[in-house]
């Protein structure tokens, strides 16, 4: 798993960057395409430094950290709805912004298991 998490973290941070530089210079968006495609830009690089992150946790541990999987295939799945369903509308012009939430809760999710495999790390450990 964290050769996954570690190679889609670092792909899709060199796609935000790619993303974000042609909404940035391209007139064919409107105001509110623009912040949609800002908005899943940014969210997609944090959360790809947060696979990379996944993946750096899971190799320097020496048991299985299910939580910590989970966390990465939240991350993962909340680029893809978040950040997904905002590029659809902006490129689109589709209306799937009821999407968008399921992707922000993934993301949260991902976090919060992220902080309880973290605490169960330091157990044992003075």
């Amino acid at each position: 798993m964290a050769r996954l998490f570690f190679l889609a973290g670092a792909l899709l941070a060199g796609l935000s960057v790619a993303m974000g530089a042609y909404g940035a210079h391209t007139d064919m968006f409107d105001e509110v395409q623009s912040l949609w495609v800002e908005k899943a830009t940014r969210y997609q690089m944090y959360h790809a430094l947060a696979l990379i992150l996944t993946a750096q946790a899971l190799v320097t541990k020496r048991t299985p950290q299910p939580r910590m999987v989970l966390a990465g295939w939240c991350f993962l799945g909340g680029i893809v709805l978040f950040s997904g369903s905002l590029y659809i509308m902006a490129f689109l012009t589709l209306d799937i912004g009821f999407v968008t939430p399921l992707g922000g809760m993934l993301f949260i999710f991902g976090w919060i298991l992220m902080a309880i495999a973290g605490m169960g790390a330091s157990k044992g450990r003075k």
